[in-house]
């Protein structure tokens, strides 16, 4: 949510912010416009309510015909009071309403434009050459036992699957691998809950341009979360935190309907409904939040050298955002048979945005309360495993594994098995 403050001090920051995300730069006057009348209809009615006071010592004195004129305006003047606050009420309420519709103030430096706007910050590592036509990963891993669509499909539907043998292995190594390196940075690890409150859900984001994307229980009006960021960002809800940084590491299942989706990734487990995935996240002072998110970035790099797999970092377009993110970093990795990068790692610094909403605080140095920064970040998912079978494969079918997740599979090649 905007710093109303810090709007009426530069609203000319929220209109580029508008801009460069391709939003209509309008709201800013209405919201301008909402927030004076509001105050007004604020102000108008402590006066009245002030003068009500007053007015009631004035009847307790007065006798006779005077008395009965005085109470005849005090009825009068309480029925002023009631509408001025409900005007102000209602006006209060049009403003949040409108606020809870404007997404984040973009960062300065980050990209304009829309999803293909992207600027490509770094790329390390060179794409295997390999000297065979290589597999994708949907036939790599039903070779080795993987993956089963087929079966996933029959039980659940399209865009699920199941993780066989050594897929399931995998994806244990993969996401206990992320979770050692984020402990050993001082993550406190976290199992959330990954059905959650219509506030939570709405409160990090998810309920506005997004929320075709989310699964809903109506019955319950409980949400399944699309990524652990939800309930880890809901987990100082109307708190004041006492120390800063608070980082947290969530291993969680996470489901996304992909809505809109429809044709686009129907092959494999890049695109599907339900996915594991190891978050962080992290709680700290709006005036570190810019170092924090780099600190983010590196922690996915290397759990992405650890995995041995060739990528680029790209700095998102404003208009790809989301709600929340004033800035968000993406690592791509390279998939051989698509001859592309595909997303595996995204990480938002959401600056003070998602904790107005959720009313999570800290005290500054003169000890008065602020909201935090949350910032958030992948350190393994599902999707992984895709990159790991495509770069990593052999001309006989078998997958290498790189040397970080031998301890978890206790192998060095996962070799295709009898069908």
């Amino acid at each position: 949510m905007i710093d109303l403050r810090a709007l009426r001090n530069d609203p000319d920051r929220l209109r580029a912010s508008q801009r460069a995300r391709g939003e209509d730069e309008a709201v800013v006057d209405e919201l301008l416009d909402l927030d004076e009348r509001r105050r007004s209809a604020l102000s108008a009615f402590e006066s009245l309510r002030a003068e009500q006071k007053s007015f009631g010592k004035s009847v307790s004195k007065a006798q006779g015909d005077e008395r009965q004129k005085l109470l005849d305006r005090a009825k009068e003047l309480a029925q002023q009071v009631k509408e001025a606050d409900a005007e102000s009420q209602r006006l209060e309420q049009d403003l949040q309403t409108l606020l809870r519709t404007v997404p984040n103030i973009v960062e300065e430096g980050a990209p304009a434009g829309g999803e293909e706007d992207y600027v490509v910050l770094e790329t390390v590592g060179a794409p295997p050459a390999f000297d065979f036509e290589p597999k994708d990963h949907l036939e790599l891993g039903e070779r080795l036992g993987a993956i089963d669509m087929e079966r996933g499909a029959k039980v659940s539907g399209a865009r699920f699957y199941f993780l066989t043998g050594v897929g399931a292995q995998l994806q244990m190594a993969l996401l206990n691998l992320a979770m050692e390196q984020a402990i050993q940075a001082g993550f406190i690890p976290m199992i959330p809950p990954v059905l959650v409150k219509p506030e939570s859900m709405e409160g990090t984001g998810f309920l506005g341009a997004h929320a075709s994307e989310v699964y809903h229980l109506p019955e319950d009006d409980l949400y399944l979360v699309g990524t652990s960021e939800v309930p880890l960002a809901s987990y100082h809800r109307d708190e004041i935190i006492d120390a800063l940084p608070r980082r947290y590491v969530g291993w969680s299942s996470c489901f996304r309907r992909e809505a809109g989706s429809y044709g686009k990734d129907t092959r494999g487990i890049i695109r599907v409904h339900q996915f594991d995935k190891v978050e962080m996240f992290s709680y700290c002072d709006p005036e570190d939040a810019h170092e924090e998110h780099l600190r983010l970035l590196n922690w996915e790099k290397e759990m992405l050298a650890k995995v041995e797999l060739p990528y680029r970092v790209i700095d998102v377009a404003a208009g790809d955002l989301g709600t929340s993110a004033a800035r968000k970093y993406d690592c791509e990795a390279w998939v051989p048979t698509q001859s592309r990068y595909r997303e595996l790692t995204s990480t938002s610094n959401c600056t003070e945005f998602q904790a107005r909403r959720l009313s999570v605080r800290h005290r500054d140095g003169e000890g008065r309360t602020r909201p935090v920064a949350t910032l958030n970040g992948t350190l393994a998912t599902t999707r992984w495993i895709v990159a790991i079978l495509e770069n990593h494969q052999q001309a006989d079918g078998s997958v290498r594994v790189p040397e970080a997740l031998r301890k978890y599979l206790g192998r060095e090649v996962l070799e295709p098995v009898a069908r």
